[in-house]
């Protein structure tokens, strides 16, 4: 049985073609359009997932889509708002004025420098919103009413939002000829299929934590025998999503977007400072929990031009981590079982992963590597496809297109760059990067996710900690995370704590881990400030190429890990296409381009085999 997956089209449009549970195309509509996070219909990645998997659409007996019909989702988007102004009603905040208060006498001096900040100490330089300025009370927070207006606001634009895809999808299908094979299906439940369906751990605890989908914002549910059945529902408006991309917006980001950036500007800053005041929002009984005011985006505002960035960052995400970890302790108590299993936008938090791995009495946690909206695609048809008793893990990620020699050698001699073939790609790619090039690398199938793991990766040896200025500034990004490693399988205890249980999810660079004192000396540009690296473990069967460059760079320096960071440039998607990477390595500035088996030096250079 094939089933074409699409994902929710707000955003992160993706496509997958899955047949008897097993995933035979899947990649992001963004790589192809080249709008970053493309939302609409994939029509682009569904015309290449047909063509490369050999499918006429005849062929396709279910169109999966994630998402309940939109007068559905609307009704439930309105049962909840209205249940949240039920809440706020009977909500007394009057402890929040002597918390900050005790807040403003906690703020640090600093010296030490972050890369991005004029300052460790500086705050949100944008002035107040005009309704945040006369409506803030002298304890810092908004009214009841102006929270309740927000609350509207959302809920009238998330139900013509919804009106306005299902329109599209309809419209869209109806030009393939399977506007009648379409079945809908509530959002959680394609989360929980991905994260359970591809973990390989047959008795499992099930954890969803997202944004929106289908009047919730997270789900619990427990595996077993290849099926899965919920257990609870963590009711929307209290989402862990939708608090995060609070303060992602008040620092300036892009909310849904640079999340990542609020969790390495995290590690800097002072937790205790603003603890107690963002923990006060939560009220957490068990596996439950609501957050006051959660849609009140102006809170986050209001304390991002207070309080230094790198505090309000590390209050938030601290106390995520806090509410992460009660909830599945509740939930590991509550049902003895000890594998944990993640998915929904929220779990790319590398940091809330590794926390919930430590957690008393979890042996096991896999992240699913697409663990967004764009995941849901192949996570609807693996459940619709599942053919029974659950199998092995999923072993790989990459699920994208990949070209043929003739084809990348047709784009490297349209774009007039020189190249070569080598006889040993992997010894010479190794050699470049040892001396102190950077090297991006362009080969197979484009990984499905939003990591880049090898096939579609920029690599540099992790011995100097300033390339995550430099190389950054080249890319034209501002990060706050260093780079990740890659890191030969063999060799992971010498460079990682605490792996026991996550080495399989590892594999998709979904989940950080205390470095080794070893790993902080050898490898400083791929350890964060608090000591922790995010991995991606490569084993040769799952990689050749990509593992013997690892090989050969250690047989020159000893170290058995490198940088890999994505391929692409600033705000752009991860390269697809030849002609993507070929533009990519000229307007980065980078020193090679292994692509397919050839070599290209950067125009203008020679490369020092004495170096």
């Amino acid at each position: 049985m094939k089933v074409l997956g699409i994902s929710p089209l707000d955003k992160d449009a993706t496509a997958s073609i899955v047949e008897d549970g097993r995933i035979l195309f899947a990649a992001g509509e963004e790589r192809y359009s080249r709008q970053k996070q493309h939302a609409g219909f994939p029509k682009h990645a569904i015309a290449d997932a047909l063509e490369r998997t050999g499918t006429d659409p005849k062929e396709i007996e279910q169109v999966a889509y994630p998402f309940l019909k939109w007068e559905q989702e609307a009704k439930l988007i309105t049962d909840a708002l209205e249940e949240e102004e039920l809440f706020l009603e009977h909500h007394d905040a009057a402890d929040l004025k002597r918390l900050l208060a005790d807040a403003d006498g906690r703020v640090p001096a600093r010296t030490q420098p972050v890369h991005g900040l004029k300052s460790p100490n500086q705050k949100m330089e944008k002035p107040l919103h005009k309704r945040l300025a006369y409506s803030v009370l002298g304890a810092g927070f908004l009214s009841r009413r102006t929270a309740l207006k927000q609350s509207a606001e959302w809920r009238e634009q998330a139900i013509r939002d919804h009106r306005h895809w299902g329109e599209e999808l309809m419209r869209e299908l109806k030009a393939l000829g399977l506007e009648n094979k379409l079945r809908h299906s509530e959002h959680h439940a394609s989360h929980a299929g991905n994260a359970y369906l591809a973990s390989g751990l047959d008795h499992a605890l099930i954890i969803t934590l997202d944004g929106y989908g289908s009047g919730l914002a997270g789900s619990v549910s427990i595996g077993q025998g290849g099926k899965f059945k919920r257990q609870h529902g963590l009711r929307f408006p209290y989402s862990l999503g939708t608090f995060y991309e609070s303060v992602t917006g008040a620092l300036g980001f892009t909310p849904d977007r640079h999340a990542g950036k609020i969790v390495g500007l995290a590690a800097y800053g002072d937790t205790k400072v603003l603890e107690d005041v963002v923990l006060s929002r939560f009220e957490q009984r068990g596996g439950e929990f609501r957050i006051v005011e959660v849609l009140n985006s102006f809170f986050a505002r209001h304390l991002a031009t207070r309080y230094p960035m790198i505090d309000v960052a590390a209050a938030w995400q601290h106390v995520l981590e806090i509410v992460a970890q009660r909830t599945v302790k509740h939930w590991i108590e509550a049902t003895g079982i000890k594998n944990v299993v993640l998915s929904g936008g929220v779990t790319a938090n590398v940091k809330m992963n590794q926390r919930i791995h430590e957690v008393e009495g979890v042996e096991n946690i896999f992240v699913y590597p697409n663990m967004g909206d764009g995941g849901c695609a192949s996570g609807a048809a693996l459940k619709a496809t599942w053919p029974g008793e659950l199998g092995q893990p999923m072993e790989t990620a990459y699920l994208g297109p990949e070209f043929t020699e003739a084809e990348i050698e047709t784009a490297l001699r349209e774009a007039g760059l020189a190249y070569t073939r080598p006889g040993s790609l992997a010894a010479e790619v190794a050699q470049r990067i040892h001396s102190g090039k950077v090297v991006a690398r362009f080969d197979g199938r484009m990984e499905y996710g939003p990591r880049a793991l090898g096939n579609r990766s920029i690599l540099y040896h992790a011995r100097e900690p300033e390339v995550n200025q430099w190389l950054n500034q080249r890319l034209g990004r501002t990060e706050f995370m260093p780079f990740a490693p890659v890191t030969l399988w063999e060799k992971r205890h010498e460079c990682y704590r605490g792996l026991a249980g996550a080495e399989h999810t590892a594999q998709f660079m979904t989940i950080t881990f205390d470095c080794t004192e070893w790993m902080i000396e050898k490898c400083p540009a791929a350890v964060h400030v608090d000591g922790t690296a995010r991995p991606q473990l490569i084993q040769r069967e799952k990689n050749p190429g990509y593992y013997d460059i690892l090989v050969e760079y250690e047989k020159l320096s000893g170290i058995p890990c490198l940088i890999n960071t994505s391929f692409n440039m600033h705000e752009e998607p991860i390269v697809c296409t030849p002609q993507d990477a070929i533009r990519a390595f000229l307007d980065g500035r980078l020193d090679g381009l292994a692509i397919g088996p050839f070599y290209v030096e950067a125009p203008g250079t020679a490369f020092d085999y004495s170096a």
